[in-house]
């Protein structure tokens, strides 16, 4: 089989090479997954540079997260899932936990605890994309901070794949949302998707509108993915006890000194209003999870995909020979589009 593999840390286009391997054999309590489609992360560039949570052994096959398939084969004495079934592989690494293998590859190994059937009215593209992004918008708004219908919910990079994902999902629970973006010409956009505030840091002063919109009960809860000056003005702006959960890190995105990965908090706000800022990465969530409420979670956005209540834009798809010209697409600014790797075995026809 045709496989992506990354020899050593480094740039993706410098130490990616496609190889031929052999087919894995799977395990006890494993399924063999004929790939279908497999999205690029810009988390999964993190990890071949070295620069996210968790570093796998190398070589090693690159896509450290998600992807469509059918089952080919089970593994010694394994029930469950059945030969041909459509299936999502969450290929997320749990952390602490066993390594995964990747999933730039035409078959995958997977465990069958982390495999969920999808629908065939699904698209490839939108099967392929929906273990991650969605997810981790359901956790932070859902259990993470378990924000009530009526309450205020404010994010930073609303336009960003996941923030898009709260907006939807906010609408659909009766949750208000105050949207940051950075650029102007995003408002209108974010206003569009149903976001009820959009606050522009480019000529806006986030605490002062965060004050004008909320009034005086102000908002307790927050989520951040930039970090840095802005995820500090997000905890400023929280009213007494409020609490922001910090999912990424933008503003820092090429950052390679881990030192300059910061927050500058202001410790009178943070001390004399009690207010508390914490960390939430997939990764470590599926450590603690059990394989069971894992499994619940994603059935849970598995059937807000299929009932429309959340959209994954479709991708565009990529032969495994052009991923130079993927991963540029995946590192463009605002290009809207996720790329995807996609491998053809003559029996689906649909439009992955």
């Amino acid at each position: 089989m045709r496989a992506l593999v990354a020899g050593k840390v480094g740039e993706p286009t410098d130490v990616l090479r496609l190889e031929s391997r052999p087919v894995p054999t799977p395990k006890a309590g494993q399924a063999l997954i004929r790939v279908k489609a497999t999205p690029i992360h810009a988390s999964d560039l993190h990890v071949l540079r070295g620069r996210y949570g968790f570093s796998p052994e190398f070589p090693t096959v690159g896509g450290h997260m998600e992807c469509v398939g059918r089952i080919e084969a089970l593994g010694p004495d394994t029930e469950g899932p059945k030969i041909g079934e459509r299936v999502v592989a969450v290929a997320v690494p749990a952390v602490p936990g066993p390594h995964v293998a990747g999933t730039w590859q035409e078959y995958l190994a997977a465990d069958t605890r982390r495999l969920l059937p999808v629908p065939d009215r699904l698209s490839d593209s939108t099967a392929s994309q929906l273990a991650v992004n969605p997810l981790t918008a359901l956790l932070l708004v859902t259990r993470e901070l378990d924000v009530q219908p009526g309450e205020w919910l404010l994010q930073t990079a609303a336009g960003s794949t996941v923030g898009r994902l709260v907006i939807q999902l906010s609408r659909h629970l009766g949750i208000r949302t105050i949207n940051v973006v950075r650029r102007r010409d995003a408002v209108e956009e974010i206003e569009a998707l149903g976001g009820d505030e959009v606050i522009c840091t480019e000529d806006e002063d986030l605490l002062r509108r965060v004050a004008e919109t909320a009034g005086p009960a102000g908002v307790r809860k927050a989520i951040d993915c930039v970090a840095g000056r802005v995820g500090a003005q997000v905890s400023q702006a929280l009213a007494p006890g409020g609490e922001v959960v910090v999912y990424g890190a933008l503003s820092t995105h090429r950052q390679t000194d881990p030192a300059a990965l910061t927050i500058p908090l202001q410790a009178r706000s943070v001390i004399y209003e009690t207010k508390a800022v914490r960390g939430f990465w997939l990764n470590r969530w599926f450590g603690t999870a059990s394989p069971e409420d894992a499994l619940r979670a994603l059935s849970q956005v598995r059937s807000l995909v299929a009932d429309e209540v959340l959209s994954i834009p479709q991708g565009r798809p990529f032969p495994l020979e052009r991923f130079a010209e993927a991963i540029s697409l995946a590192e463009t600014p605002a290009h809207g589009t996720k790329p995807l790797f996609v491998f053809e075995d003559g029996r689906d026809n649909d439009d992955g």
